[in-house]
């Protein structure tokens, strides 16, 4: 275990996007997202001795996030589960009711990953998308404060009294937050507890977090910070980059461009920086001796693995905690297998547990 270092939080991802595969962009009917087999991830998850799992939303693709986390918050006991919504998509005093009762079901085990993403038929700009969320986010949370509501904003209207719900004094969950461009740095900086970076080099992620650090500072906030990609785990380096190969050994370029395009965040900041690393990177697709682009081959958002033997592995993700990460959102192909392998060779190694959270109010400028 890495006793010198802090306690970082390791999750997992469940997959409920659509986004399972033995062979990246081979559709698999058993691995597609469904009640059955999300569900079988996460409480693998749990078993294992992960801290938190992702639930990602997306419109167009998979199981919804916020029917299945009420589920699953039944069946398991310990495991945080991070809630992917899509703000925009509910109207606030119907999302903070919806939230404040998953807080009840899971026994204040959720946590909010805040998505600002474009919705379907909607066409704004970056700057009016997160200018939004800061507003959705400020009154999300005071109405699951308990507070009132008066907000004459640029995209919220709202007079409104809390939900009686909120009486039960759980709060506001923790917000996890992630956006690359200089909008989604403010409103991150304004809003969220948790800062999630997609994966870059090491000197550029060091580089966010001082930036990030130093703009909640201005807010009078605190921030943590998060790393979101995959991992290919094996006994041998040979072993884990012969899986990578494996794993984009069938994939149709076409196909690949196809699960890219219907990405309704595939024109982002983040997008467009996981894309230049992918074309920097060499003839196998690494930027670094264990960080591999292929992935981002067939899926929009977080195209890297960390790929390697279990101490190369673990040094990368002691590398970010060093550079100041506390939260890791993992996944692997397909989920469970290497959810399973990650779990043998390499979380036993880590410093972990949940991370001891609790949300700072938003302000708005």
């Amino acid at each position: 275990m890495s006793t010198n270092r802090p306690s970082v939080e390791v999750a997992w991802f469940a997959a409920l996007c659509d986004d399972d595969y033995e062979f990246l962009g081979v559709a698999d009917e058993e691995l597609q997202s469904s009640w059955l087999h999300c569900s079988d991830i996460v409480r693998r998850a749990e078993l294992n001795g992960f801290d938190n799992v992702l639930l990602p939303s997306g419109y167009s693709l998979g199981i919804d996030a916020t029917a299945f986390s009420a589920a699953i918050a039944t069946l398991t006991n310990d495991i945080k589960l991070l809630l992917a919504v899509r703000l925009g998509e509910l109207v606030v005093p119907q999302l903070a009711r919806q939230i404040a009762t998953l807080q009840q079901i899971a026994n204040s085990r959720l946590v909010i990953n805040a998505i600002s993403s474009e919705l379907p038929g909607e066409q704004l700009s970056s700057e009016s998308r997160y200018r939004r969320t800061t507003e959705y986010l400020f009154a999300l949370g005071e109405l699951l404060e308990g507070r009132a509501v008066n907000l004459e904003g640029e995209f919220l209207q709202l007079n409104i009294d809390p939900p009686r719900i909120s009486s039960h004094g759980l709060g506001c969950p923790p917000i996890y937050f992630g956006g690359l461009s200089e909008a989604a740095r403010d409103c991150a900086a304004a809003s969220a507890d948790v800062y999630l970076m997609w994966p870059d080099t090491t000197a550029k992620i060091a580089s966010i977090v001082l930036d990030l650090t130093q703009r909640a500072q201005r807010h009078g906030r605190p921030m943590s910070f998060g790393w979101r990609s995959h991992v290919i785990v094996r006994e041998t380096e040979r072993e884990a980059r012969e899986a990578a190969r494996r794993l984009l050994s069938r994939l149709d370029p076409v196909t690949g461009d196809a699960i890219r395009a219907r990405s309704l965040d595939s024109t982002s900041t983040g997008v467009n920086r996981q894309s230049e690393l992918r074309s920097s990177s060499d003839d196998e697709g690494y930027i670094e001796q264990n960080l591999w682009t292929g992935v981002g081959r067939a899926r929009s958002g977080a195209g890297i693995a960390i790929v390697g033997d279990p101490d190369q592995v673990l040094a990368k993700i002691n590398e970010l905690i060093d550079a100041g990460v506390s939260a890791f959102i993992l996944s692997g192909y397909p989920h469970i297998k290497e959810c399973d392998l990650f779990a043998k060779y390499v979380l036993p190694k880590i410093n972990h547990g949940p991370l001891s959270l609790s949300h700072t109010a938003v302000t708005l400028d």
